[in-house]
């Protein structure tokens, strides 16, 4: 009932759910912010912004459980033509729905824990912000994600502003604006672009949907140009070496309870050049795949070097970011089903193990007033839980047996060997191995390394501190032993994306 074309699915789910399940995952976020505003007495806003999260991650679960992993096509489609509204999820994107959901619902018990100002204010803003990544993840118009991704970055922006308070902040701020603002104009002007191709092609007819610019976007000028802005536009977010100038002094000066939310939104951008630009412009992917790649391994490298000379725990964090962000670049541009399928299930592994950490830094930070590393050490012998949380974290972000990275990292390296050969293989996964070193080096000095005299008295952790890292390390660990259904889950729509490429 349908047909496919050059390999991506044209086809949809026929059998719909009873409920819309997609307009509920989007539309629960912002009713949840609404209720939650209009609550501003700190114990009824906690409450309702817990629940609100909550039940977005056991939506997310029913959504899942309503798909068929072993079809291609994008399913739980829903439409309504005056606005251009059209949405449908796969199995890549409900990785991505579902991290971003637990994610969001560790983040109200974060603010919780550390005891957060205005948190009426504070949870509305974070449910935004979720409303806008879910609007990203289901939506198959590429105006109306650049439309969700501004509500995003502005729900961040919003946060990071309302709570700098230092000169230092302000600063770190302003150069996210500036970048943020800039690879936003850039992706727009992408969707421009695409939207005009489509017209050249159809006789005056505009669209910016995916299933009608699929094969629309004539070979030449318009998907070379498309395929730079949106490229160039999502690298600014992601980010990828070298336009990640505007992470590390966010990493170090802004809202450390806005982190985690900001990691999530970043690996967005990954999934934007495999919703958009891998399909809409192939032509171009192809030709410029080498120099992606090379500037992706070369990032591995770069980054994981800056990463030893940093003094500040946050900046380091922020370097580990971008060197594994490259890693998961060199997944997607593999152009195979193993590297697509391997990048998906490590941005999920990177964006809950990175913000695990910053949680854990968040709560030394409250401890200390610190994340210089030659003011901390001898942590271990006062909050142990916390550092081998942190150690766990550690270890998931380079691939360790028993974390979801495992699997997906060597599917990642196996689609490097086949398109790349052996050689650019060995050394994308030395440089990964360049990634252990580095943390682990964090981990000592911060952790390990003697009490100093004289140093900060530090506070043993908290029952909410328990309940923040629990859940996120056994949520990890879980996936990691028992990775079966997330690979089953993701087979057969990496199979249909990289069809496109096929030799």
């Amino acid at each position: 009932m349908g047909a496919t074309l050059g390999g991506f699915s044209e086809i949809f789910w026929p059998q719909q759910a009873a409920l819309p399940l997609v307009l509920m995952l989007q539309a629960l976020p912002l009713f949840g912010a609404a209720v939650v505003f209009a609550f501003k007495e700190r114990l009824t806003a906690v409450v309702l912004g817990k629940a609100f999260a909550l039940g977005e991650l056991l939506l997310a679960v029913v959504a899942v459980s309503h798909l068929n992993p072993t079809s291609p096509a994008l399913q739980l489609a829903e439409r309504f033509a005056p606005l251009a509204y059209h949405v449908a999820v796969d199995g890549l994107s409900m990785v991505f729905i579902l991290s971003g959901a637990l994610l969001t619902f560790l983040m109200t018990l974060y603010g919780m824990s550390r005891g957060m100002i205005s948190p009426g204010r504070l949870f509305a803003v974070l449910l935004i912000a979720e409303a806008g990544l879910v609007g990203m993840l289901v939506t198959v118009n590429v105006a109306w994600f650049a439309a969700f991704s501004g509500l995003e970055l502005w729900a961040v922006v919003y946060l990071l502003r309302r709570w700098a308070s230092s000169r230092a902040e302000i600063q770190a701020l302003a150069r996210f604006v500036q970048y943020q603002g800039f690879g936003w104009a850039l992706f727009a002007a992408g969707c421009v672009v695409l939207g005009w191709g489509h017209a050249e092609a159809t006789g005056g007819r505009w669209s910016f949907d995916l299933f009608d610019l699929l094969g629309a976007i004539p070979v030449g000028k318009f998907q070379t140009a498309a395929f730079y802005l949106l490229f160039y536009g999502l690298a600014v977010r992601t980010p990828l070496f070298p336009l990640h100038g505007w992470l590390p002094n966010m990493a170090q000066h802004g809202l450390i309870a806005v982190a985690p939310a900001l990691m999530v939104g970043v690996k967005v951008g990954i999934y934007g050049m495999l919703r958009f630009v891998l399909p809409l412009t192939p032509a171009a992917v192809q030709t410029w795949q080498p120099y992606v790649v090379g500037f992706a391994m070369a990032g591995v490298f770069f980054t994981a070097a800056l990463a030893f000379q940093q003094g500040n725990l946050r900046r380091l964090l922020a370097f580990a970011v971008v060197s594994h962000t490259s890693l998961l670049v060199i997944g997607l541009f593999s152009l195979h089903e193993a590297g697509i399928q391997g990048t998906v299930l490590l941005a999920a592994n990177f964006g809950l193990a990175v913000t695990g950490m910053w949680f854990i830094v968040g709560f030394v930070f409250r401890r200390t007033g610190t994340t210089e590393l030659h003011e901390l050490s001898g942590l271990f012998e006062r909050i142990p839980f916390l550092a081998v949380a942190f150690l766990a974290f550690g270890l998931a972000i380079v691939g360790m047996p028993g974390t979801p990275g495992f699997d997906a990292a060597h599917l990642i390296l196996d689609a490097s060997i086949d398109q790349f050969g052996a050689l650019s293989t060995v050394a994308t996964a030395l440089g990964n191995v360049a990634a252990a070193g580095f943390l682990l080096w964090a981990f000592q000095r911060a952790f390990l390394s003697q009490a100093k005299a004289g140093g900060h008295d530090v506070d043993r952790t908290l029952p909410m501190e328990y309940v923040v890292c629990g859940i996120a390390l056994i949520a990890l660990l879980a996936i990691g032993f028992f990775t079966e259904p997330w690979l089953y889950l993701t087979e057969t729509a990496s199979q249909a994306a990289a069809a496109r490429f096929a030799r």
